[in-house]
């Protein structure tokens, strides 16, 4: 008898577990999408998101804050870092 005890308080808990981490799921979703911007100059040598004046890819910029090439960062934050622009150098 003491053992069927033992296995509906088992049960109890692992269901009481799966709800509480159902709802923590839900909660994570439901944040919203963050914006995101391109920041020209603040990036780091072969740190760059795309393509720019003198390379096709993201990673290839040989020179570090380069005014041509961008990292996507969070919308808002790039007029906060020194030397970062969301348009690129006029050449």
């Amino acid at each position: 008898m003491q053992s069927q005890n033992v296995i509906k308080a088992a049960l109890a808990l692992s269901l009481i577990g799966l709800a509480a981490g159902g709802q923590a799921a839900e909660k994570k979703m439901e944040q919203p999408e963050k914006k995101m911007e391109q920041c020209y100059g603040v990036n780091a040598a072969y740190k760059n998101d795309c393509k720019a004046p003198g390379h096709s890819c993201a990673g290839q910029a040989t020179k570090a804050r380069d005014p041509n090439s961008f990292v996507a960062m969070p919308a808002g934050l790039c007029n906060k870092i020194e030397g970062g622009s969301t348009k690129p150098k006029e050449s």
